[in-house]
């Protein structure tokens, strides 16, 4: 199966359609091309079949059917006479029709056509004699031979209305899998934590395996005076690019950063190397010499050179944004927006607010005036795959880094070393607080250990505050409400970090307007 040309246009939502022509080889990639839209299909969806006679409309449907139930072997006789065949099926009934006996649309509704295919998954062959019987939102599959070159077929698939856009994801969907050798892997979805991209793992019959990355650009957000969008102001990242632009800068450097095997930056999808799901913890908690590698990459990290823009492609640049004042302090609002009210049942008052922005703007300013470097910003135990079979740092595998910022170094050490999932013990982290001194010593004996203890503290607590709100907006807005497990656990890092001499203003706020999170219970 082998992609023709796309065309996209639209005289207004309503007449949107899109066009993608597909050669077909042989009777096989006929069949691969309708597996591939059957596992498309949705309910309510209506895809109609029409074609050269013998161009394969029977391999089409008989293949579309038994994908979409899910079974290889299923009988799918021509519905030529029955007129219609409708299966039970996982994914909700399929209905297979093959029109050609109607005389007159009208004939329609004596078979029942609305009650069984509302709701259904819908393949009709011949659909020309329905007339104006069927939705405008529909897929239609033309098979046509080619002359000349026997065995060879086209298949120009058009779909209109609601349908357009999702074709021209497809398209390009299989534009990367076909271009990047991944075109006959199998799809399983994978957990996509938090995030708003989605994941699927590929497998090749030889059973090698990659990663699918769906990361669709940002829609643009309405701003509402000079008030940015929440994700502009905590720059967070609005394509792929960012993504493809970080891994290659981490690759140059040496880290396990996954190969990147096909993309299509405009539709925001990578084909990216599979690193594995070993990770760096186990049931115990911290695997103490996994993190403890972590931590020497960190270290390697942040005495490299690392610049702030970074290529993409040929003639494209991502400019790593810097975490500054604004971004910090929107994260860290989302205390009082999300956690106070709907947590914490608490109201504070203005002084108080006011006293929380003139409290953390003094210190994240002190923090901001040092030393800057790549901070990848999830670097903790669900963003690090172990890598066995490779050495030192390279052991390491790094993912989930597109919203990197330029920011203090000590922003990841707190990351991972105050594992918002998994619980790090006071001893374990002062020793790893230890070892990145070392490693930081060892290549700058001019090294300011006392400097780093103080802005692993503030950002600890930044942190921290961020996912006392972030976590309670999941399970609010979201409807993930796992994520409030881990806030006892966030908030035993946040009185470690408290204690802290330099945050005895920013202890007292939490005293006055939170005292169960700044006091054990």
């Amino acid at each position: 199966m082998s992609d023709g040309e796309t065309n996209m246009t639209a005289t207004g939502a309503a007449a949107a359609t899109t066009t993608w022509a597909v050669r077909l080889s042989d009777e096989a990639a006929t069949a691969g091309l309708a597996r591939v839209l059957a596992d498309e299909a949705r309910p309510g969806d209506l895809i109609t079949l029409c074609g050269d006679l013998g161009a394969g409309k029977t391999t089409f449907a008989r293949a579309f059917v038994r994908a979409v139930a899910g079974d290889p072997q299923l009988e799918v006789p021509s519905p030529t006479f029955t007129l219609m065949q409708v299966y039970e099926t996982a994914r909700g009934p399929v209905v297979h029709a093959d029109l050609y006996r109607i005389g007159d649309p009208l004939e329609l509704d004596h078979l029942g056509w609305d009650e069984a295919a509302d709701g259904a998954i819908v393949l009709v062959e011949w659909p020309d004699r329905a007339g104006e019987y069927l939705t405008g939102d529909r897929l239609d599959v033309n098979l046509r031979l080619v002359p000349g070159l026997e065995g060879e077929r086209i298949a120009v698939l058009t779909a209109s209305g609601a349908r357009a856009a999702r074709l021209a994801e497809m398209k390009a969907l299989r534009t990367v899998l076909e271009r990047s050798g991944w075109g006959n892997a199998a799809r399983v979805p994978i957990y996509g934590d938090a995030s708003i991209r989605l994941y699927e793992r590929l497998t090749k019959p030889s059973g090698e395996t990659a990663i699918l990355m769906f990361s669709p650009p940002r829609p643009k957000a309405p701003s509402f005076g000079r008030e940015k969008p929440y994700h502009v102001v905590a720059r967070l990242s609005d394509s792929v690019h960012a993504f493809v632009a970080v891994d290659r800068g981490l690759r140059a450097l040496g880290f396990s950063a996954p190969v990147i095997y096909g993309q299509d930056l405009d539709a925001g999808l990578l084909v990216v190397e599979d690193l594995g799901s070993e990770g760096v913890t186990d049931a115990a908690g911290p695997i103490p010499e996994r993190y403890a590698e972590a931590v020497r990459l960190l270290a390697r990290l942040h005495t490299s050179q690392v610049p702030d823009v970074l290529p993409v492609v040929d003639g494209v640049e991502h400019v790593v944004p810097p975490y500054d004042i604004d971004a910090l302090m929107i994260e860290a609002r989302l205390l009082l927006e999300w956690y106070l009210p709907y947590r914490a049942g608490r109201f504070v008052p203005h002084a108080g607010r006011a006293a929380f922005e003139r409290i953390w703007t003094g210190l994240l300013n002190e923090v901001l005036a040092g030393p800057r470097t790549w901070a990848l910003r999830d670097f903790h135990s669900p963003n690090l795959i172990w890598l066995k079979t490779r050495q030192g740092v390279a052991r390491v595998g790094l993912i989930d880094f597109q919203d990197a910022v330029m920011s203090h170094p000590a922003y990841d050490l707190a990351s991972l070393l105050q594992d918002a999932r998994v619980t790090v013990s006071p001893a374990l982290e002062l020793k790893l607080l230890a070892l990145y001194a070392q490693e930081r010593r060892a290549r700058d004996p001019g090294f300011d250990t006392q400097e780093l203890i103080r802005a692993y503290a503030l950002l600890g607590a930044q942190r921290a505050t961020k996912l006392f709100g972030l976590f309670v907006r999941l399970d609010r807005r979201d409807g993930k409400p796992a994520y409030l497990a881990h806030l006892p656990r966030i908030a035993e890092y946040l009185r470690r970090n408290l204690a802290h001499p330099a945050l005895h203003e920013l202890r007292d706020w939490f005293a006055t307007h939170l005292p169960q999170l700044a006091t054990e219970a």
